[in-house]
């Protein structure tokens, strides 16, 4: 079964085809940072300048930002077309700010005499726009009432900030700020994601075994890898939360719901208490599988014979989540450093899990601690795809695509 490449979706706006239309308003002073971080995310941007736009940002510094010819007229200065239903069909999506009221009241009656109004009649169900405008502007009840339609029409607005305006008055009408309208923009992306409406329950990192206030049974697990599978869900749509020994890494992505724990008792405890009603569940924790009978209230001192400790069973947290699974997508994973496929296998079964992905701690760059690994992914069929090793970024989205595809 071949896997489809939706963490290319890490980047959410990579490759994504974007026009970005200017009008003739003082904050199109933003709009370069707007097109700088749009290009920085990894879009493909193609720019139209309305001729008032030209007072207040030039055509070169948007090409060179770009890469691209912008456009300011329906014909170029070889007096050669610009097709605006061909860029209409080429883009993904398209962004107007800032939008003026003189644009919002043309996109509203469909009067088209620019390139941008041409370009936006052919795109229009495709639309995002950032008002910008002096207050009592903003506030004209035909202005309110045009945004109102242009809303019904489909479009999507970014409301306006409160601030200091261009004409010295302090109220609504100001621009929201580019890395807002970048927010948004990914937000209208969003919708489309493999994973948008699931949520997922993802544990990770060591657990720490208390021995006395200053000693513990511990593995050498970073976190790494169950991080970077929490991370890859998230960036599918997926909401996620995340339930993570005691490790050092830390979570970029806000939307991620982090529960800290330390001991098996208290990790098993935050996966069975958010375990109910998740559509997907990966248990990629290295959990400890025996702790101190009775851990010591004091430091224990250090004496010359030996000390011996008593040693019990930690409880199987996977086993349980198999045991009450109802229609949730169980993964576990396994690390062996002996007859890896053959334990996989093993452990698939008994813990009842639809897939398992494998790997050996004996393999060079796999397993605890380093920025790479070496999977098996085997499903409930026992079908088996091994994969080279890759750094645990690609290694998640193997592991996430796999997912996707049997979610299906």
């Amino acid at each position: 079964m071949a896997l489809l490449p939706f963490c290319a979706l890490i980047r959410m706006l990579k490759d994504k085809k974007i026009i970005l239309g200017i009008t003739g308003g003082i904050a199109a002073y933003k709009s370069p940072l707007l097109l700088r971080l749009l290009i920085k995310e990894g879009a493909q941007v193609k720019v139209i300048l309305t001729e008032a736009a030209q007072e207040f940002v030039t055509p070169q510094t948007l090409s060179v930002l770009s890469k691209n010819k912008v456009i300011a007229g329906f014909f170029t200065e070889n007096n050669e077309w610009n097709n605006h239903v061909h860029l209409a069909e080429w883009a993904d999506l398209m962004v107007i700010a800032p939008l003026t009221a003189n644009t919002l009241s043309k996109m509203v009656t469909g009067n088209c005499d620019n390139a941008l109004m041409a370009t936006y009649l052919s795109a229009w169900q495709k639309c995002i726009v950032a008002p910008a405008m002096d207050k009592e502007m903003y506030e004209h009840p035909g202005v309110q009432s045009n945004l109102q339609l242009l809303e019904s029409y489909g479009t999507s607005i970014v409301p306006p900030d409160a601030g200091e305006l261009a004409s010295g008055l302090f109220g609504m009408g100001r621009m929201a700020e580019p890395e807002a309208i970048v927010a948004h923009i990914k937000n209208y992306f969003s919708q489309y994601l493999p994973l948008k409406g699931k949520t997922a329950l993802v544990n990770a990192g060591p657990t720490y075994e208390a021995i006395d206030p200053v000693r513990f049974i511990g593995n050498h697990s970073s976190g790494k890898m169950g991080i970077a599978v929490a991370e890859t869900l998230a960036y599918n749509g997926a909401q996620v939360t995340l339930v993570l020994g005691p490790s050092s890494q830390t979570v970029v992505d806000k939307n991620i719901e982090v529960i800290r724990v330390q001991s098996s008792d208290q990790m098993y405890e935050a996966m069975v208490s958010n375990y109910a009603g998740k559509h997907i569940v990966v248990c990629s924790a290295a959990v400890a599988d025996y702790k101190p009978a009775k851990a010591s209230t004091q430091k224990i001192k250090k004496k010359d014979e030996g000390i011996q400790l008593k040693l019990v069973k930690t409880r199987d947290i996977l086993s349980e989540l198999g045991r009450s699974k109802k229609k949730q997508f169980l993964v576990g994973f396994a690390l062996e450093t002996e007859n890896v496929i053959e334990y996989a296998k093993g452990k698939l079964k008994a813990k009842k899990l639809d897939m398992i992905v494998a790997n050996s701690a004996s393999e060079k760059g796999s397993g605890f601690g380093g920025d790479t690994n070496k999977i098996s992914i085997i499903d409930k069929h026992n079908k088996i795809i091994n994969f080279e090793l890759k750094p645990k970024a690609e290694v998640a989205c193997d592991i996430v695509d796999f997912i996707i595809e049997h979610l299906k």
